[in-house]
């Protein structure tokens, strides 16, 4: 059986810790703050090939349907402001663990829909609470509503976690994971979409698990295909530091993998 220990060595712990903080659930809240415990062969933080910094950036160009995820880290934001900007959809943090809500999530929730900007939110996994408990918290805190995007489950390894100390296996994280997924997808109808980084995709998806899943993927130095491989991805958190009007610091921007029309069929058909 093949172990995924959270534990990192110091150099890629530091480095996992920044993907952590500028992942989706950027900004991390306070139950997830101290030791990793994440350690894998399988994982590499070493450019595989040279790039200039802003691959990631420059190649956001080639897609023409862009958007932002947000958390209570951006603060008070002019949502129709947003709207009349390039931004055509937000993923918006509901909630964490099974004892945690982000504070703007219910006026982010409102505001994104009273400016008609299409909106989803996503839950981030704390790996010591079951996921019975967890999908019972989001469940309880996030609206069943039919013009809401599909819900995101946000794996990512936890590196700073001072309360969760568990050492993590494939065979247990998928399992896991599909059962929050079914969940997610019976309570809310819609076929829900996996959020991850690069480190959690390489140490435990990489080898074809959940693949009948929407993945969202995050990389902000390359491409997708550069650290994902042939994985088909469907949304791109390719900048941890953008600008959008209505929002005053930092934003994480994304885009969606295909046309305008496409991504019209997609918004019918979810």
């Amino acid at each position: 059986m093949r172990t995924i220990d959270l534990r990192l060595p110091r150099v890629v712990a530091a480095l996992a810790f920044a993907v952590a903080l500028a992942g989706c659930g950027s900004g991390v809240d306070s139950q997830l703050s101290g030791k990793s415990r994440f350690r894998t062969s399988a994982v590499s933080y070493a450019p595989t090939h040279a790039v200039k910094p802003s691959e990631a950036l420059d190649h956001s160009r080639d897609f023409q349907i862009h958007g932002i995820d947000v958390s209570k880290y951006q603060g008070n934001i002019d949502w129709q402001a947003v709207a009349n900007s390039d931004v055509q959809f937000a993923w918006i943090k509901a909630t964490e663990g099974a004892d945690h809500v982000d504070s703007k999530f219910r006026e982010n929730w409102a505001g994104a829909k009273a400016a008609g900007v299409p909106r989803g939110a996503y839950h981030f996994v704390y790996w010591c609470r079951s996921w019975q408990e967890e999908m019972a918290w989001f469940k309880s805190n996030v609206p069943r509503e039919a013009d809401a995007l599909p819900p995101v489950l946000d794996v990512e390894a936890t590196p700073t976690s001072r309360t969760c100390k568990r050492t993590i296996y494939p065979e247990q994280a998928i399992p896991e994971m599909k059962l929050m997924l079914q969940e997610m997808e019976r309570y809310y109808g819609k076929r829900p979409i996996i959020y991850t980084t690069v480190d959690f995709y390489e140490a435990i998806l990489a080898n074809g698990a959940l693949t009948e899943y929407p993945i969202w993927v995050r990389s902000t130095k390359h491409r997708p295909h550069v650290r994902y491989g042939s994985r088909k991805w469907h949304f791109w958190q390719y900048q941890s530091d953008g600008a959008v009007p209505g929002i005053a610091g930092k934003v994480d921007r994304n885009v969606f993998h295909g046309s305008p029309k496409e991504w019209q069929t997609w918004l019918a058909s979810n």
